[in-house]
């Protein structure tokens, strides 16, 4: 599956500590909240989960439980590409608590995070090598320092260009998770991390009445095939360096 993460969270302060006592939540409250964050959609429980299993739910599904002073969502309606971008009526969900964000994809190796407290983004980054830096707002997160410093820079594997980026976002998009979230997805873990797997979620069909976003999503995907450009392919050298490969080669 690879790092990927949607979540969304609404805490009374530090959500580790609610992740650390979490108990299988009420069923009936988690529809609740999934219906408010989505008015007009239809909503259908489809059985139950963990978090290590969903942090990243297929299209049209969402995760959610209710914790001791905390709500948790997983929900890739409920992450954007830019985090300023929150809709107005998840930042009235989450009045007068902490709001967490994170976001991340292995396939373009983009991350998002991003924290509000009582209504006020105080920090938000997201970045990918492709992109660049699409939004970078507030204070860095000391978890975040070393980073920026050029303590974690990427070596090329296939290129002699250098990366672009002062490190790979998914290394510091782990180091988010532990921070805001309590537990990562790849990696060793640390003895303090929170075992996402013991996590229970109740999960939910999600489906717009309307067909528009299944439409709106078969347009974009037959686009970025049409703009896809032609496959490359390497071969280790005995050298120990990478060739790319030409139609002669094979």
């Amino acid at each position: 599956m690879g790092a990927k993460t949607a979540l969304l969270a609404f805490t009374e302060g530090d959500l580790r500590p609610s992740l650390w006592g979490a108990v299988r939540s009420d069923p009936l409250g988690a529809i609740d909240l999934v219906r408010e964050l989505h008015p007009g959609y239809e909503v259908t429980p489809i059985g139950d989960g963990s978090l290590g299993d969903h942090s990243y739910p297929p299209d049209d599904t969402s995760y959610a439980t209710v914790l001791a002073g905390a709500e948790l969502f997983c929900d890739l309606r409920l992450v954007c590409d830019l985090p300023s971008q929150l809709p107005a009526r998840l930042l009235r969900a989450g009045a007068g608590r902490r709001i967490i964000m994170h976001g991340m994809h292995s396939a373009s190796d983009w991350l998002c995070f991003a924290v509000w407290e009582n209504g006020e983004l105080v920090r938000s980054l997201s970045l990918s090598p492709d992109a660049g830096i699409g939004e970078n707002i507030g204070e860095p997160y000391d978890f975040e320092l070393p980073y920026w410093a050029g303590e974690h820079p990427v070596e090329p594997m296939f290129s002699e260009d250098p990366y672009p980026l002062p490190f790979h976002p998914l290394d510091l998009g782990e180091q988010a998770l532990r921070a805001l979230f309590g537990f990562t997805i790849e990696g060793r873990p640390d003895p303090d991390d929170i075992d996402p797997f013991d996590i229970h979620l109740h999960g939910f069909r999600v489906a717009d009445p309307s067909g528009r976003e299944q439409a709106e999503r078969e347009a974009r995907m037959e686009q970025i095939l049409q703009s896809m450009k032609p496959p490359r392919r390497y071969r280790m050298m005995p050298d120990g360096t990478l060739r790319e490969l030409g139609d002669d080669d094979f």
